[in-house]
């Protein structure tokens, strides 16, 4: 064999390797065999389109095995939408034995608003229970009450796409608990009639504009908290006792100052004393004799002061 057949084998080979490596041979004979025509010229046009064949094919052979009506452009499209489109033919299928009314359009919709389709149709069919993060409130008594509530709802398929989400679900029950919590006169009230919270809160509508129906509301657990009144009464007794203590001192304070004061004005006057005395004697109003007798009667009372100290210390002793 010369050098020129060799180099036509390995030519023969190696186009051959990319033919089947580009066309997906056994992906079209599986579907030929499953009933479902699919032309290599359609996988060819896939793989250009940078499709893989196999997530549009086996999808597509599992719809119309169940009988579902879909074409393969659909797919293709929801495909090139950023779709899972393996996950939107499993919830047409399970809507289809559960008698639930979705197309195909509507179910790429769900899919590509972010929801799980395929989660969504099982819901409907199994309602999914949401249990609520305890609920505190404070009813009229003072008296806090915690509550757990499990809520069981129902995907609705036809508000799924625009419809609020599970937290919305959460946020109202535990908005309808509060209030229903708040208005009762007393937590014994609450003890003795959970119901009234569950009725309460049902009767509010409190699924409009979400993705799910409401079917119940089941109150899982209350329990008593903190006397939040009594607490609060002990915490303004609190703030009332520091302000009279600062109005006090505040007063303490002024009278100090005011003492002060007159002590000041008293040794004022004290040093006006000798000036006057002076200005007595210059102008006659007081003789020698006079401020003699006023000097001894000073002497007299230091002398009195001199001997009672020393008696109150003797006492003391």
């Amino acid at each position: 064999m010369d050098f020129g057949s060799i180099f036509v084998i390995i030519l023969v080979v190696i186009a051959i390797f990319l033919f089947f490596s580009f066309v997906p041979v056994m992906l079209w004979i599986t579907a030929m065999a499953s009933g479902v025509y699919v032309g290599l010229t359609t996988l060819i046009g896939m793989r250009l389109r940078r499709i893989v064949p196999s997530r549009i094919v086996n999808p597509l052979i599992k719809a119309r095995k169940a009988g579902l009506n879909v074409d393969i452009s659909q797919l293709e499209t929801h495909y090139l939408a950023g779709g899972n489109v393996d996950r939107v033919v499993d919830a047409l299928i399970a809507a289809q034995r559960a008698n639930i009314d979705l197309v195909f359009e509507r179910a790429a919709a769900i899919d590509l608003a972010g929801r799980d389709v395929l989660e969504a149709v099982q819901m409907s069919v199994n309602p999914k229970v949401i249990e609520t993060p305890v609920v505190s409130a404070v009813c009229k008594d003072g008296i806090e009450v915690k509550v757990v509530a499990r809520v069981t709802v129902r995907a609705n398929i036809d508000r799924l796409v625009g419809g609020a989400g599970e937290e919305t679900i959460i946020a109202r029950v535990g908005e309808g608990i509060v209030t229903t919590n708040g208005s009762a006169e007393s937590h014994k009230e609450v003890l003795e009639n959970p119901d009234m919270i569950s009725n309460t809160v049902l009767s509010k509508g409190l699924d409009a504009g979400t993705a799910f129906e409401i079917l119940s509301i089941d109150i899982a657990d209350v329990d008593i908290g903190k006397n939040i009144g009594a607490k609060l009464q002990i915490d303004q007794a609190e703030a009332d006792k520091r302000i009279a203590q600062a109005k006090a001192e505040e007063r303490r304070a002024m009278a100090v100052a005011m003492e002060q004061e007159m002590k000041a004005k008293v040794i004022e006057a004290e040093a006006e004393v000798p000036m006057a005395l002076a200005e007595a004697l210059r102008s006659g109003k007081m003789g020698f004799m006079d401020y003699y007798m006023l000097q001894n009667v000073e002497a007299d009372s230091k002398m009195r002061r001199s001997i009672g100290g020393d008696d109150l210390k003797g006492d003391q002793s």
